[in-house]
């Protein structure tokens, strides 16, 4: 058995899942979602808790398993908490500034690079971090990987978008030339 896809998901107060065929639509206080997942899988709301069962143990099923019961944990927290991920700005100049809903960077280009957030996803700034935060997993954190994709960290100097917390290894520089050797 999977470990991860037996474990049940607890579903707080103020969240309704529904359950219809292959589709799970999570309702909550910051949102709704729905999703389609595999139609192998079987989910039951026995209270307040969701399970998913597999119907045999081959390699597909297992892998669908664990999947499955992770993107609906990830529904049901995404309602009730929601997600937030942070980002960095490291290096002079560089700034960053919202206009409206659309967010401005100054990366040392030629030009401004505008980023426009998807719905449900929403940016903000203070000083040189960007919180991008919104209640489906995987729109916020490819949101932030589209953000950090315009300079990622230079590997040089550290220079750059970084996630808060991430741990840039930089290089050497160049070696001069080693005086009274021959």
């Amino acid at each position: 058995m999977s470990r991860i896809g037996r474990m049940p998901i607890k579903v707080p107060s103020g969240v309704t899942v529904k359950i219809a065929g292959n589709q799970v639509t999570v309702k909550g206080p910051k949102g709704e979602l729905s999703r389609s997942v595999p139609a192998e899988m079987s989910l039951k709301l026995e209270g307040d808790t969701v399970t998913v069962a597999r119907p045999s143990d081959s390699t597909k099923h297992r892998s669908l398993h664990g999947l499955t019961r992770t993107l609906v944990a990830n529904m049901v927290e995404g309602v009730s908490r929601g997600y937030e991920k942070s980002l960095e700005i490291v290096g002079v100049g560089y700034r960053a500034e919202k206009t409206g809903e659309k967010l401005v960077l100054r990366m040392g280009f030629s030009h401004q690079v505008e980023v426009v957030p998807p719905p449900g996803v929403s940016l903000g700034v203070e000083s040189s971090r960007i919180k991008v935060s919104g209640i489906n997993k995987e729109m916020v954190g490819q949101m932030a990987a589209e953000i950090r994709a315009v300079r990622p960290p230079d590997a040089y100097k550290g220079k750059g978008i970084r996630y808060a917390g991430e741990v840039v290894h930089l290089k050497p520089g160049k070696a001069g030339k080693v005086v009274g050797k021959k």
